[in-house]
């Protein structure tokens, strides 16, 4: 197994006879559609699915020793019952013709660190006793792949590095390692960052490193490390330990016991949350030579304290004054893995029509007015301070208003706050007056018109600014102050209209409300246009794929979360998904691509409870282009972007559904 592999050289792994105590109320099952008659283990959290080490694939070298082809790193998308699905090469730029994984990585996912054989330019570098070490290396996600690989300083040529596991902080790399010094064969050590590099590696210690091995760790978001070990007494061959190293005073150093232990190899564990994760294990009973199994511990693992409310404490100053801001409102929100928050919590569902494409609409998430957002956890004292609770194992989003001052998001993590320090948050003045306003139907009883385009034309520097309507007429922009101002309305079926306003002179004020009444013309009326109706198409063009892959980014998933939601709202809709490419690449490759593309966001869908019967899925590969990027073009990077897009059909709904009523379901929806 990988896990004590030193170039081809497999240590013995021994035997230890004493049995561990069970584990209670533990569910283990075999990820089958992932394992195969060879080797997969260390499964770790990526996107939506699980990034693992396998030895798969049947074509390559094969390693002498193992009799297996070497590892590279493949990736499984999960499904609702969290277990793997079909599995495919995780990266083009990052898998070698040698070994490569385990692999962790950051918390954003945008940067990684992995396990790989040592290698110049693709060809294994054996060191003076004609062995290929391995070494752990960075590597940066770039817009199409992995990029700016490097090794990191800490490595050798004459001992290996491998197994790292990033601090949820980002701030400390632990990894196992056979470099001089240690305890025995295999040691866990940890480095430090030191601004864009690390510190010397500083071994754990007799407390976990033995004279033998010790590998695979991880560590858990309330500090507790989780290693495999065969010098410890355990079940017999490698087994799974854990030990709190969260203050200066550590743990006790705790077996799992069985049934994730047992008297086989159990190493390589990763935790999604307190309950749930993965493992791998070459026990009997399996579909090859390591295997990953998913458990669900539902009373916790033994020695796991659960995280508990924690006092925070902010101040807000003005950025340019720098004094204290009394008043402002803070809303809270617990964030998603991939940096969201709850859809219904700030944003409220729009279809807009796409002004480039006569009948189609864009699904999008509009910000809720603070008016809808209920109110603020906490309002800012006259010193700019406040107190709030949050559990400190959790990520949050500060929603942060005040009139005159530009709203901030900002992004919190408990545990990454200094004891006793205060978030600070700066925000910024105002340097324009808010424009808000309604356009209404002048002839019935002011009723909304939904959807209207406004110009916005000053006599400064002569610039137009369009801005699109909501659903409920409204539209809002910030006016540069000292200017004046021509507001114009327009809407099929009306007449357009204008008013006048200025920000010359302004005293005091921090908003203007300007309303515009139409009046109907040829097919004008009152009455709104449906905004869903069999037939409708829908483009979301904000799905982001990596290069060549069909696997959705996670955190670019928004108009997809919009299009779950809406069909949670009506159940009756039945859709067409059709997933589009760009021209680059061969025609049919590019078919097959848009195919599972539009499959995966199938997944995604009935992942966030969407039956499947509801959706049909087809790929149309380069064949229907919105603009000039045929083969043989040259196109820039938006203009491929443009045609990169998923279109959905609506195939079947219950009745026409207006504009407003989409908006009005939604904000009848409990939050």
């Amino acid at each position: 197994m990988y896990g004590l592999l030193i170039g081809s050289l497999l240590l013995p792994l021994l035997l230890m006879g004493q049995k561990g105590v069970p584990l209670d109320n533990v569910v283990i099952r075999n990820a089958t559609r992932i394992n195969s008659p060879g080797s997969e283990f260390s499964p770790v959290s990526y996107q939506d699915g699980l990034v693992y080490v396998t030895s798969r694939q049947r074509s390559g070298p094969v390693d002498a020793v193992t009799g297996e082809t070497y590892y590279e790193l493949y990736y499984a998308e999960l499904d609702r019952d969290r277990m793997p699905l079909k599995p495919e090469p995780f990266s083009v730029q990052l898998n070698s013709q040698l070994h490569e994984g385990p692999v962790s990585f950051d918390r954003r996912a945008n940067r990684m660190y992995f396990t790989r054989s040592n290698q110049v330019l693709g060809v294994g570098r054996a060191d003076s006793q004609g062995k290929i070490r391995l070494k752990i290396y960075e590597a940066i996600r770039g817009p199409y792949d992995w990029e700016q690989i490097k090794p990191l300083p800490f490595n050798g040529d004459s001992y290996s590095c491998m197994h790292p596991a990033l601090s949820p902080d980002g701030e400390k790399l632990y990894f196992a390692s056979d470099r001089p010094g240690g305890y025995g064969g295999w040691d866990i050590y940890v480095v430090e960052r030191e601004g864009n590099s690390w510190s010397a590696p500083i071994n754990l210690g007799p407390e976990i490193n033995t004279a033998k091995n010790e590998g695979f760790p991880f560590i858990h978001d309330n500090g507790v490390l989780f290693f495999s070990s065969n010098g410890h007494r355990g079940m017999g061959g490698i087994d799974l330990y854990m030990i709190d190293i969260s203050s200066n005073t550590w743990g006790n150093l705790i077996q799992l016991g069985a049934p994730i232990n047992s008297e086989s190899d159990d190493f390589g564990l990763f935790l999604t949350d307190d309950q749930h994760g993965y493992f791998s294990s070459n026990r009997p009973g399996g579909l090859g030579k390591d295997d990953i199994y998913q458990f669900e511990a539902r009373v916790g693992l033994q020695g796991m304290k659960p995280a508990g409310p924690l006092a925070s404490r902010l101040v807000v100053y003005d950025k340019v004054t720098r004094r204290p801001l009394p008043g402002v409102a803070v809303r809270i929100f617990e964030q998603t893995p991939d940096g969201e928050v709850t859809e219904a919590q700030l944003y409220n569902l729009e279809l807009f029509p796409d002004d480039g494409a006569s009948g189609q609409m864009n699904l999008r998430r509009v910000l809720k007015p603070e008016a809808q957002l209920g109110e603020p956890r906490l309002v800012t004292g006259k010193n700019g301070d406040g107190v709030f609770q949050v559990a400190d194992d959790k990520v949050y989003l500060l929603l942060v208003t005040k009139s005159g001052y530009q709203t901030q998001e900002v992004a919190f993590e408990p545990r990454l706050q200094p004891d006793n320090a205060a978030l600070e948050i700066q925000l910024e003045p105002s340097n324009c007056i808010t424009l808000s306003g309604k356009v209404l139907d002048m002839e019935h009883q002011d009723a909304p018109i939904a959807h209207p385009l406004v110009r916005i034309n000053n006599d400064c520097d002569n610039q137009e600014i369009l801005v699109r309507g909501n659903a409920d007429g409204s539209y809002e922009y910030c006016l540069a102050i000292g200017c004046n101002y021509v507001i114009r309305a327009e809407k099929d079926g009306f007449q357009w209209n204008e008013v006048a306003v200025s920000t010359m002179n302004v005293r005091g004020t921090r908003s203007f409300s300007a309303n515009v009444r139409l009046k109907p013309g040829s097919g004008g009326s009152s009455s709104e246009e449906p905004a869903l109706a069999e037939g409708s198409v829908i483009i979301l063009e904000n799905i982001y794929y990596d290069f060549n892959k069909a696997t959705i980014r996670r955190g670019e998933t928004r108009d997809l979360e919009a299009l779950a939601q809406l069909m949670l709202q009506f159940k009756s809709m039945e859709i067409e998904l059709g997933a589009h490419t760009d021209s680059r690449g061969a025609s049919e490759y590019n078919l097959q691509l848009s195919l599972r593309r539009a499959e995966a966001a199938r997944q995604f869908l009935v992942k966030r409870g969407i039956e499947p019967f509801r959706i049909r899925v087809f790929g149309y590969g380069e064949s229907q282009p919105r603009n000039r990027c045929v083969d043989g073009v040259d196109c820039t990077e938006e203009e491929h972007q443009f045609n990169r897009r998923v279109e959905v059909r609506v195939l079947r709904i219950d009745g026409p559904v207006k504009a407003t009523e989409l908006q009005r379901n939604k904000q009848n929806k409990p939050d």
